[in-house]
């Protein structure tokens, strides 16, 4: 089947949130998102926000990967910040996401982007995806929460 990358906007948001559902909704992450709304609501946050850039990945007339991201200015230069970033589980293991990638980086580096910067989870699967693609621990970087309920 053949493979088309290209540039995606909030008009794919049904799409997306289907194909971020059965990325995210099984192991090792079993994200709940039944709520169907919050769903899209989310992925409207992140795909329609200014400045965002997202990408999409497509086997055949199928989007089969996705990356939601945003531009941000800064002293050192313009940053892609990558928000979200999955394969369908069909594709996974099979190169997919590498492939993504190496097009996103090609994309980026042609519209003088400066570098990608992202926050995944150290014990998922994805954080060896991306060291295997190039990514280095910023290991002065700390991320915070606090919960308000």
């Amino acid at each position: 089947m053949t493979e088309r990358f290209t540039e995606i906007d909030g008009s794919y948001v049904s799409e997306i949130a289907e194909l971020y559902r059965s990325a995210f909704g099984r192991e090792p992450w079993n994200d709940d998102w039944s709520d169907e709304e919050q769903l899209h609501a989310y992925i409207k946050d992140l795909a329609c926000a200014f400045n965002s850039l997202s990408f999409g990945l497509f086997s055949g007339d199928r989007l089969a990967a996705v990356s939601i991201g945003s531009i941000r200015h800064w002293w050192e230069g313009t940053n892609y910040i990558l928000e979200e970033f999955c394969v369908s589980p069909e594709f996974q293991g099979q190169g997919m996401g590498s492939r993504f990638m190496s097009l996103i980086e090609t994309e980026l580096r042609s519209r003088g982007i400066a570098g990608i910067f992202l926050q995944t989870e150290n014990d998922k699967p994805s954080y060896s995806f991306y060291c295997k693609n190039g990514f280095g621990e910023m290991t002065s970087h700390v991320s915070f929460f606090k919960s308000l309920k």
